[in-house]
């Protein structure tokens, strides 16, 4: 294991709070953002700051529900940033009362941390109610830690004009909730020498530095607070591969890469410059620029494990991420999305982000983006890219964007979608990964994979002999090669099934280059009874068939290689079924792209509603499996257009 921060800390001499941490906001704000954040912190004069009562809390244990609870506790907290970025924005006193009543309603809270969080040991049933006499620090007690932090930095002056009991209250809750816990119990997202890690570490390392650093040092063990987050910052680091990719997804790149920006460069100034040398390490920089690898287009990312395939715009963590490492493609790709959010405000300042210094640091430095963004108005194109160290492989020609999961059944937030494909055309969602519901007890449960959008059934795999991929880091790929020029690649998915399929091997093939390929072969061990193959696709748009009146014989691609289900309640389909023949078809999506496809029987459409609410930020409209039936006695699949 390498200990890049730990061994920096070493030359540490001098450990420092950062009280000015904030002192050039107020000078960088811009008019039209005074304008707009004072209006949306006026929306929120006289706000009643929410009780949670025991019930509610006990709600998550009762009924695995999860929403009921967050909403208050997060819709309270948003409301909280909301009128402090207006009190800084108009510096007139008019939202202090409010301000105060929401630093003593999040201060009486019995705990701060989710009752889906209410544990002490990783993976272990939650206690259904908290120990107020043994804080647990988990992912939203950090934030809570660090917004109120913030709060009292930002506001003391006007915070002790009316009492100094404010701040000594938030001091008081600081070292209770957050310090005191943090230097003397190990919970397990700190990390150990081999145990794996996820975002919950830099998450939370960020968020307790933003706490430590705007507390008054000669309060609290400052160094003993930085060597324990340098530690677990390496212990976060070991378990990403030297590409940098995010195992976890786009979407949690925001809780894992964007962390480790602020947490790098908290760390750097609160030494003093000692970290300034790690900002160029090259596993560093590759982390950085993950993001902007898998972007699509527009708000479009491809969206591998529990990420949905939209997300919010880029913005000023991407941007001094790229700065800090050295990459002007993620400042470009950052800046120019910023700009483009511009077109709705909320987006463009974070209305709905419980992390305060997320939405200081987007007006802080908002004139220094935008201005970049005008000097660099030609975005730098995002290059084809395989990331070994997950699987995933990105290819790109023009408005076509293909990618394919390698790797295996046991990434972080883990779908069994080994092999599996998203397809864009005319920079749309053609096959999709569907991505994940609302977060329930059952998620992260032993019971998470009877959830229709974990299983590869669902994803654009197929089903063989009756079976589905099982999750697991022994259900993986093998032989997998990809072409000098990163435009196609080539694996055998067959260890990704259990060895009931009775599988010699399955191989896809897939390719963009002047036209999209997608061909599986496949071969059955001699004692195989069950030789069914059953080709899923996933798509948004609607799917047409046509089947040619005419058997096909095997069409010809060119190979450039280099050496138990759960269905969805009201699902409709329709299906047509030509006998024992091999037909070749078209199988149209929506005006997206249209494949010709060799070696199919039969075909089934089915219509899934989009009832979750979480999906339904993305999808709009009902979604479609597309199934494919070879027949008996055909070893090859193939999709061309």
């Amino acid at each position: 294991m390498k200990y890049l921060y730990k061994n920096t800390l070493s030359k540490v001499s001098n450990c420092i709070s950062i009280p000015d941490l904030w002192d050039v906001l107020c000078d960088n704000i811009s008019d039209d953002a005074r304008k707009y954040l004072i209006g949306e912190a006026e929306n929120h004069i006289d706000y009643s700051f929410p009780q949670i009562p025991a019930t509610l809390f006990m709600d998550f244990k009762r009924t695995g529900n999860r929403v009921r609870f967050e909403n208050v506790y997060f819709s309270k907290r948003r409301a909280l940033n909301a009128l402090v970025i207006g009190e800084i924005c108009e510096d007139k006193g008019r939202f202090i009362d409010d301000i105060i009543n929401g630093i003593y309603s999040i201060c009486e809270e019995s705990a701060w941390q989710l009752p889906a969080h209410n544990s002490y040991i990783r993976d272990t049933p939650q206690n259904l109610l908290p120990d107020t006499d043994r804080p647990i620090i988990e992912l939203f007690a950090c934030e809570t830690g660090a917004q109120l932090a913030t709060i009292s930095n930002l506001l003391r002056k006007k915070l002790d004009s009316v009492s100094i009991e404010i701040r000594h209250r938030i001091e008081s809750e600081l070292k209770k909730r957050i310090i005191t816990p943090y230097l003397n119990e190990h919970f397990w997202w700190m990390g150990r020498e081999d145990e794996p890690m996820c975002n919950w570490t830099i998450w939370c390392t960020q968020n307790i530095l933003l706490t430590a650093a705007q507390m008054n040092e000669e309060d609290i063990p400052l160094r003993a607070i930085i060597e324990k987050a340098a530690a677990s910052v390496d212990y976060f680091l070991k378990d990403y591969g030297e590409d940098g990719c995010c195992d976890e997804g786009a979407m949690y790149y925001h809780h894992a890469g964007l962390c480790m920006y602020i947490t790098t460069d908290l760390l750097n100034r609160m030494t003093d410059g000692t970290f300034k040398d790690v900002m160029h390490d090259r596993k560093i920089k590759n982390i950085a620029e993950y993001i902007s690898n898998v972007h699509v287009h527009g708000r479009y990312y491809l969206n591998y494990a529990d990420c949905a395939p939209i997300l919010e715009p880029a913005g000023t963590r991407e941007y001094l991420f790229g700065k800090m490492v050295g990459s002007p493609a993620l400042m470009s790709y950052a800046a120019l999305d910023f700009k483009n959010s511009l077109e709705c405000l909320e987006d463009h300042y974070l209305k709905d982000e419980i992390n305060l210094s997320y939405r200081l640091l987007t007006i802080m430095h908002e004139k220094e983006i935008l201005d970049y963004a005008d000097k660099n108005p030609d975005q730098i194109p995002a290059e084809n890219v395989y990331y070994e160290s997950a699987g995933v492989f990105v290819t790109r020609n023009g408005d076509i964007t293909l990618s394919v999961k390698a790797g295996d059944n046991d990434d972080s937030h883990n779908h069994n979608d080994t092999g599996s494909i998203i397809l864009y055309s005319k920079n749309k969602p053609a096959l999709i990964d569907v991505g994940v519901e609302s977060y329930t007890a059952k998620t992260f449960s032993d019971r998470r994979y009877e959830i229709w959008t974990m299983q590869s059934g669902y994803h654009n795999l197929p089903t063989i002999a009756g079976y589905d991929q099982l999750p697991g880091e022994a259900y993986h790929a093998s032989n997998v090669k990809v072409s000098d020029d990163l435009t196609a690649i080539e694996l055998d998915i067959k260890n990704a099934y259990p060895a009931e399929c009775k599988l010699n091997s399955y191989k896809r093939y897939a390719s963009l280059s002047e036209s999209v390929v997608i061909k599986d072969t496949w071969g059955f061990e001699d004692s195989a009874e069950n030789k069914d193959i059953i080709l899923n696709f996933m798509t948004y748009e609607k799917p047409e068939i046509t089947l040619f009146d005419n058997p096909s014989s095997t069409s010809s691609v060119a190979n450039n290689i280099s050496s138990n289900r759960s269905i969805p309640d009201n699902s409709e389909s329709a299906c047509r079924e030509d006998g024992n023949h091999s037909y070749d078809g078209l199988f149209k999506i929506g005006d997206l792209c249209t494949f010709k496809f060799a070696g199919a029987t039969k075909y089934e459409i089915e219509s899934i509603p989009v009832t979750d609410e979480r999906l339904q930020k993305t999808w709009k409209h009902e979604l479609y499996r597309v199934r494919f039936y070879p027949a008996s006695d055909t070893s090859e699949f193939i999709l061309e257009y």
